[in-house]
């Protein structure tokens, strides 16, 4: 499932969108914004794959507002101006949708994401399949998919791993989170990253793998429930 917001200082191009993105089962609209300024509070906290982005703005042009951007999601710009296509493709836009669009126009740009977001997640799986992990004077080889969950301890990570002795490591939850896929893991603690395919069960903010339980904290809560009944 993709993860979107639409970004557009008039209310019906935003109405538009989400009439559209409801009948796409492949996209998620999560918010949808008529300010800038408010947008990109909401992707520090919570990025998505996907913007729709409105390049005729009051406050910033469109694409200087997505070169702002930290972590690269895919947009679809929106504009009633066709001079703005050729910039928009030069910051490798996914698509470029003229206004007024048809939802026929809309499914052709929005089937782009989904290739596009697809063949990337095929390509983090294919590189991203184990961690070089040094511990104990040696260099560990693990497989994602055998981690349990990883606890931080200042500046030393445990790393519970199925079947293996539990590897400490000196590390940083955020140097560990670069080299993990986004996709796969997520933050639930200040001390916690989990594997969201481990999960057996979540109930009263509290993660269950296996007879681990893993608290969620308060500020991790909201970015962890929207993941979660994302992957349901």
């Amino acid at each position: 499932m993709i993860s979107a917001i639409a970004i557009d200082d008039e209310p019906l191009g935003l109405k538009i969108i989400a009439h559209y993105c409801d009948q796409v089962d492949f996209i998620t609209l999560e918010k949808t914004f008529t300010k800038q300024s408010e947008a990109l509070k909401h992707l520090k906290k919570f990025p998505v794959d996907l913007v729709f982005l409105d390049i005729q703005m009051p406050s910033r042009n469109g694409i200087d507002f997505y070169k702002m951007l930290d972590h690269n999601p895919m947009v679809i710009f929106t504009t009633a101006y066709s001079e703005y296509a050729v910039e928009g493709f030069n910051v490798n836009a996914t698509d470029y949708l003229l206004k007024p669009f048809s939802f026929e126009r809309f499914l052709q740009a929005a089937q782009k994401a989904k290739s596009v977001y697809e063949t990337k997640n095929q390509v983090q799986s294919t590189e991203t399949q184990y961690l070089f992990i040094r511990a104990d004077y040696s260099l560990h080889k693990i497989l994602m998919a055998d981690i349990l969950f990883i606890e931080g301890l200042d500046d030393y990570l445990k790393i519970h791993i199925q079947n293996q002795k539990t590897l400490v490591t000196r590390m940083t939850m955020k140097s560990i989170l670069e080299k993990l896929p986004a996709v796969a893991f997520i933050r639930v603690h200040r001390s916690y990253i989990v594997p969201m395919a481990k999960i057996d069960k979540v109930r009263n903010k509290m993660i269950y793998i296996g007879d681990e339980e893993i608290p969620v904290s308060a500020s991790y809560e909201e970015a962890f429930s929207l993941a979660f009944s994302n992957k349901q």
